[in-house]
C-alpha cells in the first residue's frame, strides 16, 4: 500500500511537469506539480475510503492529475 502511495505520487509529479513543458498549463512548474499531486492524493484516498476506480492505480493518477490541473487554475482564474 506504501509503494502505490509513492507511485502515485511519483506519477502525478511527472504529469505537472509534461503538462507545463508541452504548454497545457501555464501555471508555472512548481503550483502545476502541486496540483496534480494533491489531486491525487485526494483521489488515492477517496479510492481507499470508497472503492472507486477507473482502472489500475497509475490510471488512477494519472487521470485524477489530469482532472486537478483541468479544475482548480480555471476555479481560481480571474473573470474578465
Amino acid at each position: 500500500m506504501f509503494l502505490m502511495l509513492f507511485g502515485t505520487v511519483v506519477i502525478a509529479g511527472i504529469v505537472g511537469y509534461v503538462s507545463e513543458k508541452t504548454g497545457f498549463t501555464n501555471n508555472g512548474y512548481l503550483p502545476s506539480i502541486i496540483i496534480c499531486v494533491g489531486g491525487a492524493f485526494l483521489f488515492y484516498f477517496v479510492r481507499i475510503m470508497f472503492g472507486i476506480r477507473f482502472g489500475a492505480p497509475g490510471v488512477d493518477a494519472i487521470l485524477s492529475s489530469i482532472g486537478a490541473l483541468i479544475i482548480v487554475p480555471t476555479h481560481w482564474r480571474k473573470r474578465r
